[in-house]
C-alpha cells in the first residue's frame, strides 16, 4: 500500500482498522530501540529512584518536579525513564537552550524525543519526523501557515469565536477551559479541517475530544504492546479506528471536490502541496500523511491554544487595571496588547513542560559531553519561571512582551525553536488575539476564586477549569 507521492493510500479499498492497528504496531516502542545503552556515568547528575517513579513525577508532577531538580541538582539534571531507563538531560539555561535549538538537525534529532505521541500522530507527523523527511514535510505544509494564508483564516476564526462568545450567558460562574476547548476544536474542525456539515461535526467532535483528553497512563502504556488489548488502552484504539474512518473520509471525499481549487481550508491547501523537486506525478502527500500531519496539527493546535486562552480570562480577570486595558485595547485595535497577553499566558502558564532533542552522536551540550542515545532539551517550566530573563516572573505583567527590549525565543520557547520551531505559532497567535477580542469586546471578566495546573495527556490545564464570570459591558 503506498504511503507517499502522488499516488496515496486508499483506505476506500481497504478497512480503516488494519492502517490503524499497523500505525500502532510499528509506534509503540518508546524512545527508539536502535539505540545503544547510555553508560550514566557520564551524564550529569540526578535522582537515583527507578525509572518508573521518575517517569511518573516526570509526567505527572512537572510543576513541582522541575523546580526541584533544580534546587537539588542545578540548572542541568538527569532523568530516567521507562522503558529501557531512556535518559534524559534537562537544562534551565539560556545558553544551553540555543546550542540545543542550534545544534545541527542531523545529531538532534526531535522525532525521537516525541516518540511516545507515535501511536496517535503516526509516523509521518512533522513532530515525529527528522532529518529530509522533516524538510520534505515543514517544506510542504508551511505555505498554509504563512502570512496570506493566515489573513485569510482570520475573518472565520473570528466568526467561531464570536458565535461561541455569544452563547455565554451573565452572572453565572463556568469554566473558561470547557467553552475555550470547544471554541478551539470547532477553530480546528472548521479552518483546519475545512468541515463545516453539521452531521459530519457532530461525528467528528466526540472522537476528537476523546483522542485530546488521553490520561498520561494511556501514554505510558502505549510502550507495552499487550496493553492494547485491555480496558482504556483497547478504548483508545478503538476510538482511533473511529476517528481515523471520519478522516480518512473526509480526504478522500475532499480529492475529488469540484471546488478545491477554490478552498482556503489548511486540508484543501494541502491536498494542493506539491514537493516541486519530485518528479512529474510524484510529490503530494498521501492519504495517509494527510491524516498524520491533521492529527498532529488537531493535538498541537487543540487544547494548548485552549489552555493558554483560559488561564490568560483569568489572569485579567483577577486584575481591574488589567481587565480595563484590555477592553482598550479591543476598542482601539491594539492587537499587540492582546497578543502579549496570551504570550504572558503562555509564559507564566506553560502548556508543554519541555522540548527534546535525542542525540544520534556524541555531542556537547551546556559544558558537558553526553553520549549517542541521550536525549536532551530545555525546561520550558524552568526557562520561564528565570529570574534574569524575567523579573518577578511569578507577576503576571504582558508589558513583557512590548517594545524594543521582548524576551529573546531562548528564554520564551512554548513553540520550541530552531529550525523545528512550530509552524503553527503564528496561527496560534492569531487565533488567540481573535478570541480575545470577541471575549473583551463583549464582557467584563472576572475571576472566580483560585487555580492551579493539573496535567492531562501531554499538556498542563487549569485544575478547577479556570472558573469566570461575565457581565456585558
Amino acid at each position: 500500500m503506498t504511503t507517499t507521492g502522488s499516488r496515496p493510500a486508499d483506505p476506500a479499498q481497504d478497512d480503516t482498522l488494519p492502517l490503524t492497528m499497523r500505525r500502532f504496531r510499528r509506534m509503540s516502542v518508546v524512545g527508539g530501540g536502535d539505540l545503544p545503552p547510555v553508560p550514566l556515568d557520564r551524564l550529569p547528575p540526578g535522582p537515583r529512584w527507578p525509572a518508573l517513579v521518575q517517569t511518573v513525577a516526570l509526567m505527572r508532577f512537572r510543576h513541582q518536579f522541575h523546580p526541584w531538580l533544580q534546587r537539588r541538582y542545578g540548572d542541568v539534571f538527569t532523568v530516567n525513564l521507562i522503558p529501557g531507563n531512556r535518559p534524559l538531560v534537562l537544562f534551565a539555561s539560556p545558553e544551553a537552550t540555543k546550542e540545543i535549538f542550534g545544534g545541527d538537525p542531523e545529531v538532534f534529532h526531535a522525532g525521537r524525543g516525541n516518540a511516545i505521541l507515535g501511536p496517535i500522530m503516526g509516523e509521518h507527523s512533522l513532530l515525529l519526523q527528522d532529518s529530509g523527511e522533516h524538510h520534505r514535510a515543514r517544506k510542504l505544509l508551511m505555505p498554509a501557515f504563512l502570512g496570506h494564508a493566515l489573513r485569510g483564516y482570520r475573518s472565520l476564526v473570528a466568526e467561531v469565536a464570536a458565535d461561541e462568545v455569544g452563547r455565554w450567558r451573565e452572572g453565572e460562574d463556568f469554566r473558561a477551559l470547557e467553552r475555550m476547548n470547544a471554541l478551539t476544536l470547532e477553530v480546528i474542525l472548521r479552518v483546519v479541517f475545512g468541515v463545516t456539515d453539521d452531521e459530519r461535526l457532530a461525528r467528528l467532535r466526540p472522537a476528537v475530544n476523546r483522542t485530546v483528553e488521553i490520561s498520561p497512563a494511556i501514554l505510558l502504556g502505549w510502550a507495552y504492546p499487550r496493553l492494547q488489548r485491555l480496558g482504556p488502552w483497547r478504548r483508545t484504539v478503538d476510538n482511533q479506528v473511529e476517528l481515523d474512518r471520519l478522516m480518512y473520509a473526509e480526504i478522500r471525499e475532499r480529492r475529488s471536490a469540484a471546488d478545491l481549487a477554490d478552498r482556503s481550508d489548511v486540508l484543501s491547501r494541502l491536498l494542493a502541496a506539491h514537493d516541486p523537486e519530485a518528479a512529474p506525478g510524484e510529490g503530494g502527500l498521501s492519504d495517509v500523511e494527510l491524516r498524520d500531519q491533521l492529527v498532529t496539527l488537531l493535538l498541537a493546535g487543540h487544547e494548548t491554544t485552549a489552555s493558554a486562552l483560559s488561564w490568560a480570562l483569568v489572569e485579567v480577570g483577577r486584575n481591574p487595571d488589567l481587565l480595563a486595558r484590555t477592553q482598550r485595547a479591543v476598542d482601539e485595535g491594539d492587537d499587540a496588547w492582546l497578543e502579549a497577553v496570551l504570550k504572558e499566558s503562555m509564559r507564566l502558564h506553560p502548556i508543554i513542560p519541555m522540548v527534546v532533542r535525542t542525540l544520534m552522536e556524541d555531542a556537547t551540550v551546556g559544558g558537558w559531553e553526553l553520549p549517542r542515545g541521550t536525549t536532551v532539551g530545555p525546561s520550558i517550566i524552568l526557562s520561564h519561571q528565570r529570574e534574569q530573563s524575567f523579573p518577578d516572573p511569578e507577576v503576571f505583567r504582558p508589558e513583557r512582551f512590548l517594545g524594543d527590549d521582548v524576551p529573546p525565543l531562548t528564554v520564551w520557547i512554548p513553540f520550541g525553536g530552531g529550525v523545528r520551531r512550530c509552524i503553527g505559532a503564528g496561527f496560534s497567535l492569531m487565533e488567540g488575539v481573535e478570541v480575545l477580542r470577541a471575549v473583551f469586546g463583549a464582557y467584563d471578566v472576572a475571576a472566580v476564586g483560585t487555580d492551579v495546573p493539573k496535567v492531562r495527556n501531554i499538556t498542563s490545564v487549569p485544575r478547577r477549569g479556570a472558573r469566570i464570570r461575565v457581565r456585558a459591558r
